[in-house]
């Protein structure tokens, strides 16, 4: 009965009847419209704030992760990156709010699930996702406030923007006797100013800004260019925000199953205070193209990993109709699908597959999220002799495929994605929403005709149905010659030239500073001061009171969580377990073939024997014709590496494949069969085997410089963990730097090798894939268990019997490199200090966790990002791989992090801590461990690593019990104590400097050509 009662109250969220009628004025806003959109089980509402015009959309639904976002139009007027700026000093403090970064504070005070800013090209956003509803009303509070009232100081611009100051500022604070002159060297400072001077680092980055600034001239970088950064003035940010963050401009977006009335009531009491203004109505439109072809030429940098003779970057893009046509727009989007999506996908095997490049540009696809359409087929790893190709190629596969026609089993099959999709029942979907809504509501794109999933099909039908529509719209769109030819040069030079123009602009700032100041020694003192300023200015950061600041409690937290319900079975005598739950049809199957005294040579190559396997084909099917199989009648199925920690000794692990897929209860034994076809039957006799495997290994180490830069201090991570447990050895060799150096090797081997040597390997790695130890997971309805388990049967008596048998190894001696450096072309840094802890289920691992939140919210953030100036640093504890570490991300002054990084644990067990700070830090926690999850991965934690439900009740439990003096304890035993054991590893990555003495070990990422 009750069950029946909660099930009437949530359904009434998105009942008509039980909302608003249109034309009624509620809390100062008035219902426009709405529309309910049953395949999404969702109803709209189109709302506007009646003395402002803001607009709020509302999307009522039977969820309990809410969603709120208030967004505003930013066309940035030049490259000095001023939205991007505006977007992280207006969370550095508010009226409401006026202590330093309420936004950061707010993370440890908050149950959200999310919390974030973005700044996209023409527009700025800030979401969050909460299930909390005090939750919700808390971070909409300090969100409406950060954004329409921030105090915006002048030591906030400075601070997140761009300054000049001393290296080391702290040397000068200290007030030693004798500074080095080294620390009082000028240099260009600043959050932004060194998170995109990593961008710039990127090549693949690089490509597509530079491509966007060429096929929409009209819209600058909003994220900035460093080279222009340096000319923003602090004026110009104030000037900025007051024509832009203004109601009048503004979006709001509300979502989930929380009561619109009282949303619409705090929002109104931010926004009334306002009078409406003109706002920013300008939706740029990209290059005209009309009048015939354009050629842009630029240059890069160059990949030290990769064949220098293939590293040009080329596309060519037309540019289409307006995307507020939305089937027209998802015709066009199904067309890119079409022709790019898959290895058996005309272009791939006309433009890859035929050798002109190794991967896909960044810019590659159809981009609907401008007031017009753009589309682009690119290529990277291109030789010069072959950019010109690129056009008369592409044209002639489009004239093919315009005289062919596209199968309609084609478009069935990407269809089929689409209902899954909506099946599949996700634990962001409000967040998800958002996502694909926000650009096109921007851009003028009613956000009710993105919404209409259905309606936008059948129009494609009856579009569809009149013949030839898909081929008409590439003849209306693509078959012509007004095309930008956008091409990428890799220039050796591209670094060093960087460098001397920031040096060279450095001077020229500096030269004013002096004219202006009266003379070089009163400009260095006031540049000095005004960072010494900003450095007390900082210190307050850990000592302000932060009682203005609401916050959720522990005691809000239940003690206890409802257990996932599992049942466990054997099926021919493999280990089931079985998930029974509502999954809308859908059945989701995971399998692990557990792998004993697995050799390291066959190991490493497991990542290529998995791409492989979704690339080569059978002797009977080709590759197409199984992605075309796949797209019909699965979700997709995949086949990876996956390595555990034992939750009772961390330092055991266990290793195998992972196989998982994903179909509608009916197609259950087509996945089984096509997981089984695609392990077994992968043909790497065939004559093509070895130049589809090159492709794949130039793909992977194409680009792969601009990979590790963008999660660098994952990559710093895994590479200092690896010192430490056998799982984290055996994980660096398949996804960390061993691995990247390993596929550049294998892709640098000459054209005439045949790779004999790594397919025989590959085919080791097939005889024993699905054969042995494996144990396996279902998730479904109830009704569909026995069809289920029938299917499973035959597919486990379909597949090799055999468990593979290698000699037993020794116990692993791990390398005793305590400082390893990797020299890698970036103008920032990456690093990392691991150290060993206890396993998941010692005392001693829920304090270890709490003091890692508690290190990066009170003491690291602070530190590394505030005053050290990297983007990014903080504190972790991998509670179930017995290992605690610290990280910096986009960091311009390693050394003062390594020192940071090396004192934390004594500042830890100094510091007096308070009721609050253990308070903050517990929340914080409970943030991803009650976490929305999708239905398909309740009970994986035990089913994947051996975490029992008891395991985690027993752990919430400690966590939430942790005390002061356990913090210290473990602070003390296994940081302070394990430094002075030198049990550490620190691993830093990026250009070599003078600090990189001796002591270091220096690892090359030199390429050989060896598997």
């Amino acid at each position: 009965m009750l069950r029946n009662t909660v099930k009437r109250s949530a359904k009434a969220a998105t009942e008509l009847s039980q909302l608003p009628k249109i034309g009624e004025k509620l809390h100062g806003f008035t219902l426009l419209r709405t529309k309910h959109v049953p395949e999404l089980e969702l109803t709209a509402l189109h709302l506007r704030h009646d003395k402002t015009g803001a607009e709020h959309l509302h999307i009522a639904r039977d969820d309990s992760n809410n969603v709120f976002s208030i967004g505003f139009k930013t066309n940035p007027p030049d490259d000095t990156g001023v939205p991007h700026i505006l977007e992280h000093t207006t969370l550095c403090g508010s009226e409401k709010y006026p202590i330093r970064d309420p936004f950061f504070k707010m993370l440890p005070r908050t149950l959200s699930n999310f919390m974030n800013a973005f700044t996209a090209s023409d527009h700025t956003f800030y979401p969050f996702a909460t299930t909390n509803s005090q939750d919700f009303k808390n971070l909409m509070s300090v969100y409406l406030d950060a954004t329409l009232r921030p105090l915006l100081k002048k030591s906030d611009f400075t601070q997140e923007g761009w300054r000049i100051g001393p290296e080391n500022p702290q040397a000068l604070a200290s007030g030693q006797a004798e500074v080095k002159p080294e620390d009082r060297k000028l240099v260009f400072k600043g959050v932004v100013y060194n998170e995109m001077k990593g961008q710039m680092s990127d090549a693949g980055y690089l490509f597509y800004i530079r491509f966007q600034d060429h096929i929409f001239p009209d819209i600058n970088n909003s994220g900035g260019d460093p080279q222009k950064i340096t000319d923003l003035t602090y004026e110009q940010l104030k000037q900025f925000h007051a024509e832009h963050y203004h109601p009048s401009n503004a979006k709001v977006f509300t979502y989930g199953d929380m009561p619109l009335a009282d949303h619409l009531q705090e929002i109104d009491a931010q926004l009334g205070a306002f009078e409406a203004i003109r706002g920013d109505l300008a939706n740029h439109r990209p290059i005209d193209l009309s009048s015939g072809p354009r050629e842009v030429k630029l240059y890069g940098p160059i990949d030290p990993l990769v064949d220098p003779s293939k590293q040009f970057k080329t596309s060519v893009s037309w540019v289409l109709g307006d995307t507020s046509d939305v089937v027209e727009s998802f015709s066009l989007s199904l067309i890119s699908a079409l022709l790019t999506d898959g290895y058996g996908s005309p272009l791939y095997k006309g433009l890859i597959e035929s050798g002109l490049g190794t991967d896909w540009s960044p810019n590659t696809g159809y981009d609907s999220s401008a007031k017009l359409g753009i589309f682009s087929i690119g290529l990277t790893g291109v030789q010069e002799a072959d950019v010109p190709k690129l056009k008369s190629a592409v044209r002639d596969i489009l004239r093919q495929m315009r005289d062919k026609g596209f199968e309609r089993s084609k478009i069935d099959g990407y269809l089929h994605q689409l209902e899954l999709g909506l099946k599949h029942k996700t634990a962001n979907f409000g967040m998800s929403l958002l996502h694909r809504l926000k650009p096109k509501w921007f851009t003028g794109v009613d956000p009710f005709d993105s919404l209409s999933w259905n309606d936008t099909l059948t129009a494609f039908e009856e579009r569809y149905a009149k013949g030839g529509y898909l081929e008409g719209l590439m003849e209306k769109y693509l078959l012509n010659d007004n095309t930008l030819a956008f091409t990428m040069a890799p220039s050796p030079e591209f670094a060093q030239e960087l460098a001397k123009e920031e040096e060279t602009r450095l001077k020229g700032k500096i030269a004013q500073a002096i004219e202006s100041a009266g003379g070089e020694e009163h400009a260095q003192k006031a540049f000095e001061t005004q960072e010494l300023a900003l450095l007390v200015e900082q210190g307050k950061s850990n000592t302000e009171d932060l009682s203005c600041l609401p916050s959720v409690h522990v005691k809000d937290i239940p003690r206890s969580k409802e257990p996932v319900l599992l049942r466990n079975e054997t099926v021919d005598k493999v280990k089931l377990q079985l998930r029974e739950a509502p999954t809308n049809g859908l059945t989701y199957f995971r399998a692990i073939n557990t792998l004993e005294n697995l050799p390291d040579e066959l190991r490493q190559l497991i990542p290529l024997f998995t791409d492989s396997i979704m690339r080569l084909g059978t002797k009977d099917m080709t590759m197409e014709q199984l992605e075309d199989l796949m797209k019909l009648k699965t979700g997709g199925v995949s086949v990876g590496y996956h390595t555990a920690s034992n939750p009772s000794d961390f330092k055991q692990a266990t290793e195998g494949l992972i196989f998982s897929g994903m179909a509608l209860d009916r197609n259950v034994p087509i996945m089984f069969d096509l997981v089984r076809k695609l392990v077994v039957e992968t043909n790497f006799d065939s004559p093509d085997a070895a130049q589809q495997i090159r492709q794949l290994l130039q793909a992977s180490a194409d680009g792969v410089v601009n990979d590790i830069a963008s999660s660098g201090h994952a990559y710093a991570r895994r590479a200092a963990e690896a010192g430490l447990s056998w799982d984290a050895f055996i994980r660096e060799q398949v996804s960390g730097l061993s691995q990247v150096k390993l596929v550049t090797s294998l892709a640098s081997r000459p054209e005439s090798d045949q790779l004999v040597d790594v397919i025989d390997k590959l085919k080791q790695i097939q005889q024993f894939a699905l054969a042995g130890n494996i144990r396996a997971s279902l998730t479904c309805d109830t009704e569909s268990v026995n069809n289920n388990t029938t299917a499973l049967s035959k597919f486990l008596g379909s597949v090799p019997q055999r468990a593979a048998s290698f000699p037993a190894r020794p116990a692993p001696q791990f390398a005793r490199n305590i400082k390893s450096f990797y020299p890698l072309p970036y103008q920032v840094y990456y690093g990392a200090l691991a150290l060993p802890t206890v396993s998941y289920t010692s005392p001693d691992n829920a304090p270890l966790q709490v003091l890692s939140s508690l290190l990066t919210h009170k003491h690291l953030h602070h530190e590394i990002r505030e005053k050290g100036g990297a983007y990014g640093g903080g504190a972790y504890s991998r509670a179930l791989d017995g290992i605690f570490g610290f990280y910096s991300y986009r960091d311009p002054n390693p050394v003062n992090t390594i020192n940071i990084m090396r004192s934390a644990g004594q500042w830890a067990v100094d510091k007096k801590w308070s009721d609050r700070d253990l308070e903050d830090a517990k929340i914080s926690i409970f943030q991803g461990v009650d976490a929305p999850r999708a239905v398909n991965e309740e009970g994986m934690g035990n089913f994947l690593y051996g975490i029992t439900e008891e395991m985690k009740q027993k752990r919430r439990e400690q966590l939430l019990d942790v005390t002061k003096d356990q913090v210290r304890e473990v602070a003390q035993k296994y940081v302070v104590g394990a430094l002075e054991k030198q049990a550490e590893r620190l691993v830093f990555l990026g250009e070599k400097r003078d600090f990189v003495d001796d002591s270091w070990k220096v690892i090359e990422m030199d390429i050989g050509g060896s598997a």
